[in-house]
């Protein structure tokens, strides 16, 4: 049982709550959360005004339960009790705060009532509220870490207030960014065309032969979305876990002296924009193809379209998402203990049979994880399908087209997206049902100071070739994009040029100052600050629920865990406008702000990081941890001086996905851009419909060099972690160490 604490440890949140309703502005700020231009008018402006300002103002009385609340928050503090009669106060005043917030938030909109059976029980509202601000958004922070310390001390749950405060806060944010705006979009799948009932009467739709049809078998026709999506993924997850294991064995377990070059080849796809690897894939194999026009010319055959369809959204499929794989298997490769496999080879094991017997099933957490995620990348791109699919259609595609073409079929979109996260729950049981419940620890509290051994002859051979011939092709790939964005006009004219450059990032020296003129500038300025902003607060949430789900036992887990991946398998399209639906109205009034471009970015990224992190936690004992709480450290000082210095890897690449997947997002973009704040893949698809290959292109090289500087300061603040400390090897494995 943890030790009991004093009042002062809950004194912290609830005085954060005290500031919140004393100083900050209650409300949404006209112009968003990132502009602080309020300052200066603070406090008496009515659209700056703080919870309690407003109430002496005589404005917005159903403010006034929650001032009372917190004033008796504030006297459990002040008043002598007993801890665990401390707890039940502080847990029931802090459970009523958030009931009555989110109640009211939800009752009292732009017009009054937002329902109309509150107008026929109460009569009209004369008064209105907006969307919650800063002081709304720290006041129920402080409800949510004052409840969980309540849960704590006054013996509710089995926990100290650490656990259950992160337990507490990363449900809550779960649950308000994933599950409320999903579940809101997927209830359209239960609805008639204009209908607000619901009804299972629609469900007839979920069996639409053109999602489930299976012509393509007999030859007689096409496959539906449904099957084309599965097949493809599956093939997806398979390779991009093999080729992904491949890069991380030649650079952990090699001494090939092209190893710096390989890792960073290795992550160039998930730099750039996908529909730039599909274009490129086009000029090399489409019918005026580089490749395809030479290989007509020696073997004398006509050029076809094969690359459009299943084969060539596959190529660039694997082009884009093996280095997420690679990403996940790396520092699940270097967490194996040497000494592991040096006991193999003592009892006269051959290099194969170690690998075999040890090595390989010892890869089973990050093989899994990495399929996974492969196959739910698979599932939900929909650049790729766009640009290279052709008549192959999947479902990440048709969901687009049924929200944002012709058919504006919002429930068909709906219906779709059911289908997709049945695959995906499907997915996520038989990666279940195949790690079982093994245990693959590796990293213990005993010393280890040995040296991996060399590969079979025959997988180091097979592997360093898959890689250098892989590295050959994404090198021919990238020539084509950076030349191109040199030329006058892409794929037909190729004279030399920087007029594309000029255009977009142009700069002027005037007396007055540095004057950016290009196009591009904005954009760019707007996506480094909410990538940057992003980055952090995703690795941070997504190694922190990792850390609970393997460290931590609370009911509900495996639906939890299912849960954080839910925005990870939606298409981005359907996210977008999930966001849309959810956050367009008190009392999350975000669309059009920075803050829901932020928030996107974080959770649709989050489970690359929860996945990573479970890898690498899969590898390391418990009894780490109880060695530390042990020695009286709390739980947060474990995690914090323990765990996280032993998972550097999982924290890298939870940074590098983030950053570089909200500098190159595409499809939950387009619905929440706005023109105050514009993205660059908003920009560069701009460029491209309006036929401007050589700015959208050398916007894409410019992107790919500044997160290539991101990655490697990303590397510097997270130095990785030696497993082995002899000789080569430690060298080596400093080398393998902090890459995504």
């Amino acid at each position: 049982m943890f030790r009991q604490l004093s009042a002062s440890s809950v004194a912290g949140p609830i005085f954060l709550g005290l500031f919140a309703i004393a100083l900050l502005p209650w409300y949404m700020l006209q112009d968003g959360f990132f502009i602080f231009a309020w300052l200066s008018g603070y406090p008496f402006e009515a659209e700056s005004a703080p919870l309690l300002s407003l109430i002496f103002q005589g404005q917005k009385v159903w403010l006034v339960p929650l001032a009372a609340i917190f004033c008796g928050l504030l006297l459990t503090v002040l008043i002598p009790l007993r801890e665990r009669q401390r707890g039940e106060w502080v847990f029931w005043l802090s459970t009523a705060g958030l009931v009555y917030a989110l109640v009211q938030g939800f009752a009292i909109g732009i017009q009054g009532w937002s329902f109309g059976a509150l107008n026929a029980s109460f009569g009209e509202l004369t008064d209105r509220q907006f969307g919650m601000g800063y002081g709304a958004v720290f006041a129920l922070l402080a409800l949510l870490l004052s409840m969980a310390w309540g849960l704590s001390v006054s013996g509710r749950v089995q926990q100290d207030p650490f656990v259950t405060g992160s337990l507490a806060l990363i449900i809550g944010v779960v649950g308000l960014f994933i599950f409320m705006p999903v579940g809101q979009m997927l209830l359209l799948a239960f609805k008639g065309d204009g209908e607000t009932a619901i009804s299972l009467t629609v469900l007839d739709r979920l069996f639409d032969a053109k999602i489930w049809r299976l012509q393509c078998l007999s030859g007689a026709g096409q496959c539906g979305a449904a099957w084309n999506s599965l097949g493809l993924a599956v093939a997806v997850g398979f390779l991009t876990t093999l080729l992904g294991l491949a890069f991380a064995l030649v650079l952990t377990r090699t001494r090939t002296p092209l190893r710096p070059l390989l890792r960073s080849l290795s992550l160039l796809p998930v730099i750039t924009p996908p529909f730039v690897i599909g274009l490129s894939v086009i000029l090399l194999f489409g019918m005026s193809g580089l490749v395809t026009q030479m290989v007509a010319g020696w073997i004398g055959v006509e050029p076809s379209r094969w690359i459009y369809g299943f084969s060539g959204v596959l190529l660039a499929q694997l082009l884009a998402f093996t280095p997420i794989s690679f990403m996940v298997l790396i520092g699940v490769v270097e967490g194996i203990s040497p000494s592991m496999e040096e006991a193999s080879q003592t009892l006269r094991a051959t290099p194969w049979r170690t690998f075999k017997t040890v090595t390989w099933p010892l890869l089973r957490p990050g093989l899994a994880n990495a399929f996974l995620i492969g196959f739910i990348e698979s599932m939900a791109d929909f650049g790729n399908p766009l640009v290279l699919g052709g008549n192959f259609n999947v479902l990440s595609t048709e969901i687009f087209f049924a929200i944002v073409g012709s058919q504006n079929d919002m429930t068909r979109a709906a219906m779709l997206a059911l289908v997709l996260l049945l695959f995906t729950i499907g997915a996520f049981m038989l990666q279940s049902i195949w790690l079982g419940k093994k245990r693959y620890i590796t990293v213990n509290g005993k010393g280890d100071s040995g040296v991996h051994p060399d590969l079979p002859w025959a997988i180091k051979g097979v592997v360093v070739s898959v890689a250098l011939l892989w590295t050959v092709f994404t090198i021919v790939v990238y020539a084509l994009i950076v030349y191109g964005s040199f030329v006058e006009l892409w794929g037909r004219d190729w004279t030399f040029t920087l007029k594309h450059y000029i255009s977009g990032f142009k700069v002027l020296w005037t007396p007055d100052g540095v004057l950016w003129q290009g196009s591009a500038w904005s954009s760019l300025g707007t996506t480094l600050t909410i990538s940057l902003i992003a980055a952090p607060l995703t690795a941070a949430i997504g190694l922190l629920t990792a850390w609970l789900l393997t460290r931590q036992n609370f009911v509900g887990k495996q639906a939890f865990e299912f849960g954080t991946l839910l925005s990870f398998a939606i298409p981005g399209t359907v996210i977008g406008v999930s966001y849309i639906v959810a956050f367009n109205v008190p009392p999350f009034e975000l669309t059009g702000t920075a803050a829901i471009l932020v928030i996107c970015f974080v959770f649709r990224n989050m489970p690359v990081g929860v996945r990573s992190g479970i890898a690498s936690l899969s590898q390391i004992d418990k009894s780490l941890d109880e060695a530390s709480m042990t020695l009286r450290a709390t739980s947060s000082r474990t995690f914090l001086r323990v765990t996280l210095p032993l998972i550097k890897p999982a924290i890298l690449s939870a940074l590098v996905y983030s950053f570089v997947r909200s500098m190159t997002a595409i499809s939950a973009v387009i619905f929440l851009v706005s023109a105050q704040h514009n993205m660059a893949t908003s920009y560069i698809i701009g460029r491209v419909e309006n036929n401007e290959y050589g700015i959208a292109v050398a916007y894409s090289v410019v992107l790919i060099f500044i997160m290539l500087a991101a990655i490697l300061s990303f590397q510097l603040m997270t130095r990785g972690r030696n497993i082995g400390r002899r000789g080569m090897a430690s060298t080596d494995s400093t080398l393998a160490s902090g890459v995504p």
